[in-house]
């Protein structure tokens, strides 16, 4: 199946309660650079490393005018859990019913020890100021991605 998320092409809007329950849409974040990232579970060691690196990317990411919101089915209560256990500085959206995962095309078939069961494919998107995709990542490394969208972010603001 071809691939309809790529750069270029706008992104998505969607409505999705954060970690406090409150509605939020891509729109909200019109004007900004939006790291959208999508993730399986939270608490778990590898999205907890990837929340992990953006919460100390942070910083940097809002000083090239950027935003971190993550995605994942998990419930606005196990956000806000999460949240406070790793003191995470951004938003986290709950996606109970995988609806805005299958719009985004990470709700796939996944394969662990030789069992196929349906989860969330670890993906970012980088999402312009006017709302279109910048650049897509796919199969991210949870410890070090934080610093590759800050590369290329930043190269990204020169042209």
């Amino acid at each position: 199946m071809k691939k309809t998320l790529i750069p270029g092409v706008s992104a998505p809007e969607f409505r999705l309660p954060d970690q406090n329950g409150k509605e939020r849409s891509l729109a909200d974040f019109s004007g900004k650079w939006v790291v959208l990232y999508f993730y399986p579970k939270d608490d778990t060691p590898g999205c907890t490393t990837e929340a992990k690196a953006f919460k100390d990317a942070n910083r940097k990411l809002q000083q090239r005018g950027a935003v971190v919101v993550g995605i994942s089915p998990d419930s606005p209560v196990r956000h806000s859990t999460f949240i406070k256990k790793y003191a995470l500085p951004f938003l986290l959206l709950s996606d109970e019913n995988k609806k805005v995962l299958r719009t985004y095309g990470v709700w796939k078939k996944k394969k662990f020890m030789g069992r196929e069961y349906m989860g969330v494919l670890r993906e970012t998107l980088l999402i312009d100021p006017n709302g279109t995709i910048a650049k897509v990542y796919e199969k991210v490394t949870p410890a070090t991605h934080a610093d590759e969208i800050i590369t290329d972010l930043t190269a990204l603001q020169k042209t």
